[in-house]
């Protein structure tokens, strides 16, 4: 699995229709038959800063993801909303097939 994380810091007349923005690039790319999850979160501390979750099931469906035309079309529109250039951890997880479930908590009746 193909795992990635990009900090996106949005110029602040943008910040509110950002998530409108990049509708159609997250619908499209969650329907790419490689895409594991594609998640967006606004930071509880920044309401400038958007964090982008996502994986992809390998190294082919992550290269085909970057090579689409949805991808590219997004990368032109986001220039024009971002603020700084984005920030990316990207790393490769042998064996993962995407969320397992979080040993140390579960939930409980009151």
């Amino acid at each position: 699995m193909i795992f990635i994380t990009v900090k996106f810091t949005v110029r602040p007349e943008r910040s509110d229709d950002w998530l409108t923005l990049v509708d159609d690039f997250t619908r499209e790319t969650r329907q790419e038959p490689g895409n594991l999850f594609f998640e967006w979160s606004r930071s509880a501390d920044d309401p400038h800063r958007f964090f982008l979750v996502e994986a992809f099931r390998d190294g082919e469906a992550g290269r085909l993801h970057v090579e689409s035309t949805h991808f590219k079309a997004a990368m032109d529109t986001m220039s024009y909303a971002i603020a700084t250039t984005p920030q990316i951890v990207s790393t490769e997880i042998p064996g993962s097939e995407g969320w397992g479930l979080m040993g140390e908590v579960s939930p409980r009746s009151a």
